[in-house]
């Protein structure tokens, strides 16, 4: 049986002005996850402000009956082996997740060129499975997040090929994320339903082609019939809305708000049976 909770992402936000206008607002967005209607948010790990402290975070969340629904690790890994640096932040986050029971750690790459592909998505694929054996361990469940721009090293399919059939899906599964598939020139469900079985996170945002985003509901994506899917695969975690429309960029909140009302019209009705 599915056991699916719907979320949020702060990239919504982080959008405007490259985040700057709501700098250490992570509390203002979990407030307006809440009148969204969506049970928890996932936040990226480099912009959390105060909320950083896990005891503050665990007290703003409890305010307002909202889950971590995980944290972003958003690191370049473009070496063999994690650098010092690196897995200093992913072992900070790994200490604060174990905080928070079943909120997963979701690794996302910088994307910074596409030069030296090879070997850079076998580095890739290294360091995802060095961090997600170390947080298995720690008990977190872990999940890979490809994207799409066209300095991203995991937006094609043949990049999917390479670095999926990579992970250790002993300590990782993947997060779909049906916007990124469907710009890398995919079918989502058709790439879903081939690695299905590591799935255990998902994001959804919208797309159009034109060139890239749109609001949720208004662009290509079958939200209901890859929602009904996951409910048919029974699938156990968060689908996470991230919406990269250009209205974010003046509106985050409108569009948290949008997401939400969407999601209770359109997709809660299929959760639910």
């Amino acid at each position: 049986m599915a056991n699916i909770s719907l979320g949020a992402e702060v990239y919504t936000w982080f959008m405007r002005e490259t985040g700057a206008a709501y700098d250490n607002k992570l509390g203002h967005m979990i407030e307006i996850v809440e009148k969204a209607g969506f049970q928890g948010i996932e936040p990226m790990h480099f912009w959390m402000g105060d909320l950083t402290d896990p005891a503050k975070l665990a007290d703003k969340l409890d305010q307002h009956n909202v889950k971590l629904a995980g944290i972003a690790l958003v690191l370049d890994w473009n070496n063999p082996e994690e650098t010092e640096d690196e897995r200093r932040q992913a072992d900070e986050v790994i200490e604060t997740l174990k905080k928070f029971p079943g909120a997963p750690l979701c690794t996302v790459q910088m994307p910074n060129g596409r030069h030296d592909l090879e070997q850079r998505r076998l580095n890739l694929v290294a360091n995802v499975n060095a961090v997600s054996r170390r947080a298995h361990d720690a008990g977190l469940r872990c999940s890979f997040h490809p994207n799409s721009p066209d300095t991203s090293i995991n937006r094609t399919e043949e990049d999917y090929a390479v670095i999926l059939n990579g992970l250790d899906a002993s300590v990782t599964g993947w997060t779909p994320d049906v916007g990124h598939i469907i710009n890398g020139g995919m079918d989502p469900l058709t790439k879903m339903k081939e690695f299905s079985s590591l799935i255990n996170h998902v994001h959804y945002k919208d797309w159009d082609g034109n060139p890239e985003w749109t609001l949720m509901g208004e662009g290509k994506v079958d939200f209901p019939g890859i929602t009904q899917w996951l409910v048919d695969q029974d699938l156990d975690g968060w689908i996470i809305c991230e919406d990269e429309a250009d209205k974010a960029i003046e509106d985050p909140d409108g569009v948290t708000l949008h997401d939400g009302k969407y999601c209770q019209e359109k997709l809660i009705p299929i959760i639910n049976g």
